[in-house]
């Protein structure tokens, strides 16, 4: 699924697995660039196939073929056949407004109570 080098120029020198690894690191972790483990390929080069496998869909490819194997290893029909939502998250999403609208949220407003008690 990992795209072929570019024709012309150098040959790949790179560990693909080792992209991967690195890719799959700073996704499941969530640590900085920086953190990355030092027997990984450099941040920078794993920083540019991340880019550049997101913008060519190749990290969206590897994703729904692990998710259809997953779903295959757990014995269970490759697509869900269905899906819930819950009517209260609905509601309160179709509700919108703004979160200054909130109960209580006095937006740096000082109540008259709160005045009061100061004084």
């Amino acid at each position: 699924m990992i795209p072929a080098a570019k024709p012309g120029g150098n040959k790949r020198r790179i560990d693909r697995a080792g992209v991967v690894n690195g890719i799959m690191y700073i996704l499941s972790t969530g640590c900085q660039w920086a953190a990355l483990p030092k027997d990984l390929p450099p941040r920078s080069t794993v920083n540019d196939y991340l880019r550049r496998w997101d913008e060519d869909g190749t990290l969206g490819r590897i994703h729904q073929a692990q998710y259809v194997q997953c779903r295959e290893l757990a014995e269970r029909e490759t697509s869900p056949p269905a899906a819930i939502i819950d009517s209260q998250s609905v509601k309160s999403a179709e509700k919108g407004g703004s979160r200054f609208d909130l109960p209580g949220y006095d937006a740096g407003k000082r109540s008259k109570a709160r005045s009061a008690m100061s004084w």
